[in-house]
């Protein structure tokens, strides 16, 4: 399959591993700054000739082959990419978040479906082991009516990581630490809780980050339409270092926890109907070698699967669609000081500019 890269920052290093674990032919490479790509290409021993490109769209112009991209820019111009390779019928993974306005993560969805062109949102966390047993204890009905569930990601960000570049921490581009660090544990909750949500209240603060726009710590009580309620904690106010992103699911005949520094592991793994299968889950760790995690190749395997046998990729637009909301959700609710409704309408994170302006 013919494939491109958009963006060589941070996280490209996962992108090039998925890229050779599941044998994709990448034909290009692009990014504003050329020697970006040297320097991934240094990092990960990537060796195959590959084509280098400053401006996307002359790379697509010029690569009529091309079947799938990958947009790992800055948040910002996520949906304006996604868009112009969808009306060029081209499949798209994208980091996320998907897109920062809610008008744009509709249109995401409403056009990759009009041109039967294939999103998928790297929300690679659920294909973590752990998290897919979790996933399938759900599904199977294991855990009888769910109470309630949480996700807290307790990170660390300080000013060096923010001054690798320009465009972190600010509303335009990137938003607070919801949308950047903890948007991989929002989707993880509302997925599992059922994803319909009736409502958010949400409170977010910027405590020690004063150099940035947005928040650095948030917190948010969801009710689902289902009954059941969710609560969120995301912060990169931790000291000195990450601390965890963990998972709780409640339920009336089930109790998992998710730990790890990144929802890797299994703390807790705790059922009514307890089988012998269950005592392999007890304890069971995956191994990282960052908290992005393994993800990306599984994520990978599963679009190139969706592209050949055109079905709906397992996290798509519609998921990254979702995390936007509920993010936005809890930025309006934390600036009016009011639950809101959802479905969420016409916000935007720009709407927040000015926020925390001393």
């Amino acid at each position: 399959m013919k494939y491109a890269l958009i963006g060589c920052g941070r996280i490209a290093v996962n992108h090039i591993k998925a890229i050779v674990n599941n044998n994709l032919d990448m034909v290009a490479a692009c990014d504003l700054i050329p020697e970006a790509i040297d320097t991934l290409f240094a990092k990960t021993g990537y060796d195959k000739p590959t084509k280098r490109y400053t401006d996307y769209k002359q790379m697509i112009a010029e690569n009529p082959e091309l079947e799938l991209v990958a947009v790992a820019t800055e948040s910002g111009v996520h949906a304006e990419i996604v868009l112009y390779c969808i009306d060029h019928g081209i499949n798209v993974i994208v980091e996320k978040p998907m897109a920062m306005s809610m008008n744009d993560a509709e249109e995401i969805v409403k056009r990759s479906r009009e041109k039967n062109v294939k999103v998928s949102v790297c929300h690679q966390n659920r294909f973590n082991v752990a998290v897919q047993q979790m996933r399938r204890a759900l599904e199977g009905g294991r855990f009888g009516r769910i109470s309630h569930g949480s996700i807290n990601v307790r990170w660390n960000r300080d000013i060096n990581y923010y001054n690798q570049a320009p465009w972190r921490g600010k509303w335009a581009s990137d938003g607070g630490c919801l949308f950047n660090q903890c948007i991989h544990g929002i989707d993880l909750l509302r997925w599992m809780m059922g994803d319909e949500v009736e409502e958010v209240y949400g409170v977010t603060k910027q405590q020690f980050h004063d150099y940035l726009e947005c928040e650095d710590v948030g917190m948010a009580v969801v009710k689902f339409k289902n009954g059941a309620v969710g609560t969120i904690e995301g912060t990169v106010n931790v000291y000195p270092q990450n601390l965890e992103e963990t998972l709780y699911l409640f339920g009336e005949t089930g109790t998992v926890k998710i730990g790890g520094k990144s929802t890797n592991n299994i703390d807790v793994w705790n059922f009514a109907d307890e089988t012998e299968e269950d005592q392999k889950n007890k304890g069971l760790e995956e191994q990282t070698s960052n908290v992005y995690g393994n993800g990306h190749t599984s994520l990978y395997a599963d679009v190139i699967d969706a592209v050949k046998n055109d079905r709906k990729p397992y996290v798509d637009a519609v998921a990254g669609r979702n995390a936007v909301e509920m993010i936005l959700a809890i930025y309006q609710s934390a600036a009016t000081g009011a639950p809101v409704k959802l479905p969420l309408k016409n916000v935007a994170s720009t709407d927040f500019t000015g926020r925390f302006d001393k």
